[in-house]
């Protein structure tokens, strides 16, 4: 009963952080689109470059699935989320995905 009461934790709070992060990257993109580069995206941005360091830390897995582990030996990509096992198999290469688009952004906004 421990163990999936503590699992139910990390999950919860490794969907709270994957909201706010989201909201983030997402606000990243709208500044670049919208040339709002302002102090609130620089400080966005380096809170993404805190979970890129963080992820490239432990091996591009987060540290809440590192900790899950413990307590499940499941295999689905969402056993440590709340999100859709399609999403959280494709949440790397997603958001990478946009981050590039928000780098090209910036250097064009930067630039231009």
């Amino acid at each position: 009963m421990v163990a999936r009461s503590a699992l139910v934790a990390i999950k919860v709070l490794h969907t709270l952080i994957w909201v706010v992060l989201s909201a983030v990257i997402f606000y990243l993109l709208y500044a670049v689109i919208t040339d709002r580069i302002d102090r609130w995206f620089w400080w966005g941005l380096g809170l993404v470059g805190l979970e890129i360091a963080t992820l490239v830390l432990f091996r591009m897995s987060c540290p809440l699935t590192v900790v899950a582990r413990r307590y499940s030996d499941s295999q689905r990509a969402n056993f440590d989320i709340y999100l859709p096992e399609w999403l959280a198999r494709h949440n790397k290469t997603i958001y990478s995905v946009i981050m590039g688009v928000v780098l090209v952004g910036l250097v064009w906004r930067l630039v231009g």
